[in-house]
């Protein structure tokens, strides 16, 4: 039987990959991968970069792909012994990339080719692989040479294991609580305990650490003791505070073995520290011009945090007899705050947003906005719950007889045991012009989500932050397959800047606070009736409810982040430092126990080391250019077709073809400012 991993001439097939899959077909590509790479750096293979590509870039392409697919499973739809091939495969496939990435005699090669035969794509391309050949350590020599590798493959299995541990970690975790105890938790978020402990054949609720049962029981339930419990259980997930049975999952040792890997690395590579490093390719120029970046907006925003926390200590004392509330109380204040502010709570909303509901309002502003089409479309899956669909463009736009496919995706929105938690857009395979048949390959995209799932016949319902999240990641879809670039190594988000690569998912988030984009994605889940304007106007007043506060947490994640590969000795405990950045930026105390760096993956597993500050940057740049929407938004509240197009072909379109600053100035027609961010989280002070 032939493997599935080893076809690619359409999409993958997902219901037939098995475990047992991944050896053979990693193995064999491989092979080809490094067979095509001793082809291109044999003396007599001309450097031109179509008869480089024409052989490495398809061999590499195909590994990429299916180890693409292997990684995704291994995130969506883990067991242990998928988990075994993956880990198993994982050295030999970060030590090919490693040696590629190093390979004096590509490196050459690609130094020889002459820079007028290359098209604009192509040159950008170009400039990022030379870029990328030094920080792949190709001027390294001898013993450095070995080490650098070493150190690559050592972070990828440490990462790995890190990423394992706050998954299982996770899971692990389960209270199965009586109905007394779950006084005030939304009665949709019961039927779903209830139903998950039927399964597991207990009596009771059965409440778990995953954001669609933790966040909703942390804000509405009025029993401060069972918030303690999950709250301890949250914050110390996967740490040396963890519960006995799950101590075995602790990632101290894995964090700081992961800090000193990186700062030997920068070092081998001719850089201070990691920081240093991480930068090289971003559109900061430094680590301190990210710190001071950091600070300045702390500056802005603590006044804005500080009135945040003195309106909730105020409510806690005078309407829920808490003087001295502790660090389990604050989501529970706050969501009763909100309610007596602004006379709602997000479970109201939610009543009006099911997911099918919501994913025709997003269908549609997309369509509209950036003039596509989007329809069902059938493909193998990895869970019955995943939905495909294609994107068109009409054969108007394209002069075509008929409509031209853009691209495709995947959806798979609900949480569940084996998947990864948070939310994230992956790609398939990128849109190239295949050097091998000189056929057009089209985009395609994974958007994962950690929703509720449907519950008794009723579709899945989202809270408001569902929603954002759901436009943000498919923000980061639309970069990915609407981009018109030709070449792979610079379509879509490739070779995109990462401290910009938020600006298409942040841009997106804008229209979940629109009237007119969102009454058309609302259908209360047992009457059908829209959501009423009253109930948005409120939405809209609480908009930017404890934005000061919000800004500020997501600053702490940031700075601790950019200190800690900047200033931080890797032998030491990590606690100090963190307890360092809380106290110059945070408003509200921690305990001393809480360990949440320990399942922060997005620094320790995910690509955002001395990166994460990239969300509030790209939030500057996302704003502002939303702003341009604003000023042009028309007399039915919608945005502008033409301002679409605009933004389209300057900054989806145009992918990682050219550095981000261009693009948003092609856009924008100026450089990017703060005083959009400011406005739209309402942190500007009263004239």
């Amino acid at each position: 039987m032939t493997n599935p991993l080893l076809s690619f001439d359409d999409l993958p097939r997902f219901d037939e990959i098995r475990p047992e899959h991944v050896e053979p077909a990693i193995d064999l590509l491989l092979a080809q991968a490094n067979s095509a790479l001793e082809t291109v750096t044999g003396a007599d293979f001309q450097p031109s970069w179509a008869a480089i590509a024409g052989v490495l870039d398809v061999a590499t392409e195909q590994l990429s792909r299916a180890w693409g697919v292997v990684s995704h499973l291994n995130s969506v739809a883990d067991t242990p012994e998928l988990r075994a091939a993956f880990n198993a495969a994982l050295p030999k496939v970060t030590e090919f990339y490693t040696r590629l990435g190093a390979d004096e005699r590509l490196y050459a090669k690609y130094k020889s080719i002459a820079p007028e035969s290359l098209s604009p794509e192509q040159s950008q391309a170009h400039k990022n692989a030379m870029r990328n050949f030094v920080l792949g350590g190709a001027d390294l020599q001898g013993t450095d040479r070995i080490r650098f590798a070493q150190i690559q493959e050592r972070q990828a299995a440490v990462s790995q294991k890190f990423s394992e541990n706050a998954l299982d970690a996770t899971d692990a975790f389960a209270y199965y609580a009586t109905l007394h105890e779950l006084d005030g938790v939304p009665s949709d978020i019961l039927q779903t305990a209830q139903s998950a402990a039927q399964a597991d054949g207990k009596e009771g609720y059965k409440l778990t650490l995953k954001m669609p049962c933790y966040l909703p029981v942390m804000q509405f339930a009025s029993n401060s003791a069972l918030r303690e419990q999950l709250y301890r259980a949250y914050v110390t997930r996967a740490s040396d505070q963890s519960g006995d049975d799950s101590r075995q999952f602790d990632n101290s040792a894995l964090i700081n073995e992961l800090l000193a890997l990186r700062l030997e690395e920068a070092q081998l590579l001719g850089h201070a520290n990691f920081g240093a490093l991480s930068v090289v390719p971003k559109m900061a120029e430094s680590p301190q011009q990210v710190v001071d970046f950091l600070r300045d907006l702390a500056q802005r925003a603590r006044p804005f945090a500080q009135q945040d926390v003195a309106d909730l200590r105020s409510f806690a004392k005078e309407h829920l007899a808490l003087d001295n509330p502790q660090a389990w109380d604050w989501p529970y204040i706050s969501e009763k705050l909100k309610e007596a502010r602004y006379s709602f709570n997000e479970q109201e909303v939610k009543q009006y947003l099911p997911l099918p509901k919501v994913l025709a309002g997003l269908f549609k502003i997309v369509e509209t906005l950036f003039e596509v089409q989007i329809r069902p479309d059938h493909a193998a899956v990895w869970h019955e719950d995943v939905r495909f669909f294609r994107i068109e463009r009409a054969a108007l736009a394209t002069g075509d007889q008929g409509a031209t496919l853009v691209g495709q995706f995947y959806l798979d929105s609900a949480a569940r045991n084996g998947k990864r938690g948070g939310a994230w857009m992956d790609d398939v395979r990128a849109r190239w012009l295949r050097p091998d048949t000189q056929q057009l390959q089209t985009p395609v995209a994974h958007l994962v989500c950690n929703f509720a799932s449907s519950v008794a016949g009723k579709p899945a319902l989202l809270t408001h932050d569902d929603v954002t999240t759901l436009f943000h990641e498919f923000g980061h879809g639309l970069h990915h397959m609407l981009t018109q670039v030709n070449e792979r190594d610079v379509s879509g988000i490739s070779g995109v800047e990462w401290d910009a690569v938020e600006l298409p998912s942040q841009f997106m988030e804008n229209f979940c606070w629109e009237w007119d984009v969102l009454k058309n994605m609302t259908s209360h889940v047992d009457t059908d009736e829209p959501l009423p304007r009253a109930l948005f106007d409120k939405m809209l007043a609480a908009k930017n409810y404890q934005s000061g506060m919000q800004t500020l947490r997501q600053i702490e994640f940031s700075l601790f982040d950019m200190l800690l590969h900047t200033q931080h000795d890797p032998a030491q405990n990590i606690m100090p430092l963190l307890q360092q950045v809380r106290d110059e930026i945070a408003v509200l105390p921690t305990p001393s126990w809480s360990r949440t760096a320990h399942t922060f993956s997005h620094i320790f597993a995910g690509g955002y080391a001395a990166g994460y500050y990239s969300y509030k940057w790209a939030e500057v740049l996302s704003s502002d250019a939303y702003a341009a929407f604003e000023e042009t938004m028309g007399s039915d509240g919608l945005p502008s077709i033409d301002m679409g197009r605009r933004y389209r072909q300057a900054i989806l379109e145009a992918g990682g073809s050219r550095p981000a600053i261009e693009s948003f100035k092609a856009f924008r027609g100026r450089e990017p400012t703060l005083d959009a961010l400011l406005r739209h989280q309402g942190m500007v002070q009263a004239s």
